[in-house]
C-alpha cells in the first residue's frame, strides 16, 4: 500500500470516526431556541486540503482520491465542458453534492423558526434546511434538493468521541480529512474539540445529478447525501471554526461512501461577501 492510498484510507476512517461522533438524539423544542450551537454568520471557506481539485478545475480525467466505480470513470471522461455550457449544465458542479468544496463564502441565517438559510456566493445558490421532517417531497429535482436537518447532542456523547481523537491526536501530526493528506495551510486544530459542542445533521434528497468535482466527476440522483455542521468550541479572542463532514453513497457511481471535510472561518461582517454565476473555468490541457 503506497502513500496516497494509505493516507486515502487514513482520511476515511477519520471522516468516519467523526461521522459516529456526531450521531446521537436531537434534542427537543422549537429548532431556532434549542440550538445547541449558533451556525449564523458569514463564513469563508479554508482550503486546507485538495487543493488543486478545488482552487482550479483539475484535469479531465484527475479523479484522485475519489472511490469512482468503473461507471463514474466513464462518465468522468466523458466530460465535456463545452456540452455542459451549451445545455445551460453550468450549475452541475455547484449542487449539493459539490457547492460545500466550492472556495468561497457562505451566510448562514433564520428564515424562520424551523428553517435555516444558507446562501453560498459560489454559483449564487440557496439551500434551505428544514426541520419539518414530515414535510413532503413534491416538485422538480432540484440543484440543491430537500434538505431535512435534525439538531444533535455534543458529538463527545457518542462512541465515536474517544476514536476521533484517538486518529487526529497521532504524533505525526493531524491528518486533514477530505482526500488531501496532510498539512493544514492555516485550517484550525483538528483535536479534542471535534467531540464538543453540538452539531446539525443534514440528509438531502431529490435533487439533480451533479458534480462533485469541476471537472466532471460525477454523483447521480439517487445518491444519498448526508452532512454534519459542527461549530468548533473557541477560547475568547480565537477564531471561530465550522466544520462540515459531508457523506455521499452513490453505487451507481461510487465503490464505497466518500467522505469529506470542509473548514470555514466565521467572518465580521459581510463586507467581503460577493456572489458569482455559476461557472467552471477551463482544466489545463
Amino acid at each position: 500500500m503506497n502513500f496516497r492510498t494509505s493516507a486515502f484510507f487514513s482520511v476515511s476512517a477519520v471522516c468516519l470516526a467523526i461521522v459516529t461522533a456526531l450521531s446521537a438524539q436531537a434534542p427537543q423544542g422549537n429548532p431556532r431556541t434549542s440550538a445547541p450551537v449558533d451556525l449564523t454568520g458569514y463564513w469563508v471557506s479554508v482550503v486546507s486540503e485538495d487543493w488543486r481539485h478545488r482552487m482550479a478545475t483539475p484535469k479531465k480525467g484527475d479523479y484522485e482520491s475519489v472511490p469512482i466505480n468503473a461507471e463514474g470513470r466513464r462518465v468522468a471522461d466523458a466530460w465535456d465542458l463545452a456540452k455542459d455550457d451549451a445545455a445551460s449544465l453550468q450549475c452541475k458542479a455547484f449542487g449539493v453534492g459539490g457547492i460545500v468544496r466550492q472556495p468561497g463564502r457562505l451566510h448562514i441565517t433564520w428564515q424562520d423558526d424551523n428553517t435555516l438559510k444558507v446562501d453560498f456566493d459560489a454559483g449564487t445558490q440557496t439551500r434551505l434546511l428544514s426541520f419539518s421532517r414530515n414535510r413532503p417531497v413534491t416538485g422538480e429535482k432540484t440543484w440543491q434538493g430537500n434538505s431535512i436537518a435534525q439538531w444533535e447532542n455534543p458529538p463527545g456523547a457518542g462512541r465515536g468521541g474517544g476514536a476521533v481523537r484517538a486518529q487526529l491526536g497521532n504524533s505525526t501530526g493531524p491528518i486533514a480529512p477530505g482526500g488531501g493528506g496532510r498539512g493544514q495551510r492555516g485550517g484550525p486544530p483538528l483535536a479534542s474539540s471535534l467531540t464538543q459542542g453540538g452539531s446539525l445533521k443534514v440528509v438531502t434528497t431529490n435533487f439533480r445529478e451533479g458534480y462533485l468535482r469541476k471537472n466532471g466527476v460525477p454523483y447521480s440522483e439517487t445518491a444519498s447525501i448526508t452532512e454534519y455542521f459542527h461549530r468548533l468550541p473557541a477560547e475568547p479572542g480565537e477564531d471561530s471554526w465550522l466544520l462540515v463532514v459531508t457523506v455521499v453513497e452513490d453505487p451507481k457511481y461510487l465503490r464505497e461512501p466518500f467522505y469529506t471535510s470542509t473548514q470555514f472561518k466565521l467572518e465580521r461582517d459581510g463586507s467581503k461577501w460577493a456572489p458569482t454565476p455559476c461557472r467552471t473555468a477551463p482544466p489545463p490541457k
